[in-house]
């Protein structure tokens, strides 16, 4: 993609550092809000990082979803048992092999997490009610191609080790 700066490169770069800057304080933001959600449902912070993959890209196997929260398997056998128990999802095993087993969400816990992000999802349609529908999709394209490159960074650094 070519480079839109503009053609004054310091305010550029003062623009780009407030962007950095406010994904820093979103981040530690949203960590804040996911901890005190976790805590109102007996839930480490992990557990919820799991239930949010499963609800966005599940049911995954077990090694699908270890993957995706960048954890090892057998770490992960341990935290599928407790969400298990508390009734946040289930182990389907698939009737034509039974050593594949498939994660999913169970719905009537997990509404109990979305009730408790609803002040964060309102607060979320008032900020984009703000914004014309052009200037949402390129905020979309932003934190896409930033997840992307959070993505890209996180697979460079688990290659160093």
């Amino acid at each position: 993609m070519e480079s839109k700066q503009s053609s004054d490169p310091r305010r550029h770069r003062r623009a780009a550092t407030v962007i950095k800057t406010s994904l820093r304080e979103l981040r530690v933001q949203l960590a804040l809000l996911n901890h005190q959600i976790g805590g109102r449902l007996a839930l480490k912070d992990i557990d919820l990082d799991c239930l949010d993959v499963l609800g966005k890209d599940g049911p995954l196997t077990p090694s699908a979803l270890a993957r995706r929260v960048g954890l090892h398997p057998a770490t992960l056998t341990g935290i599928l048992d407790r969400l298990e128990r508390g009734g946040w999802i289930a182990r389907d095993r698939d009737s034509a092999d039974r050593r594949s087993v498939s994660i999913r969400l169970l719905p009537d816990r997990n509404r109990e997490v979305f009730y408790l992000y609803r002040g964060m999802n309102d607060a979320m349609d008032d900020v984009c009610a703000e914004y014309t529908e052009a200037e949402l999709e390129l905020i979309a394209d932003f934190l896409q191609r930033s997840a992307e490159a959070g993505r890209t960074s996180t697979s460079e650094l688990g290659q160093d080790s």
